[in-house]
């Protein structure tokens, strides 16, 4: 049988191991949400980047495909 403080102790210990446990319980749901967002930007980053690289492509295609314009003298003095 232990002692009173013996038993005092152990309880101790125990409060403070579920308090411990609770603690990096709560840490690794932080650090799922935080990687969550991260995934999320990243996500949205890469979206954005292929809109904007589809977009670039597609104005190099239309000025191919339009006759180049010759400035004339007069005109390049007019701008």
């Amino acid at each position: 049988m232990l002692r009173p403080t013996e038993a005092k102790a152990e309880e101790a210990r125990k409060k403070a191991r579920d308090l411990f446990q609770r603690d990096r319980a709560k840490d690794a749901e932080v650090v799922k949400e935080r990687e969550k967002a991260f995934e999320a930007q990243s996500e949205k980053a890469a979206k954005l980047k292929a809109l904007r690289l589809a977009r670039d492509a597609a104005q190099e295609a239309e000025a191919a495909a339009k006759p180049a314009v010759k400035k004339t003298k007069k005109a390049a003095k007019a701008d």
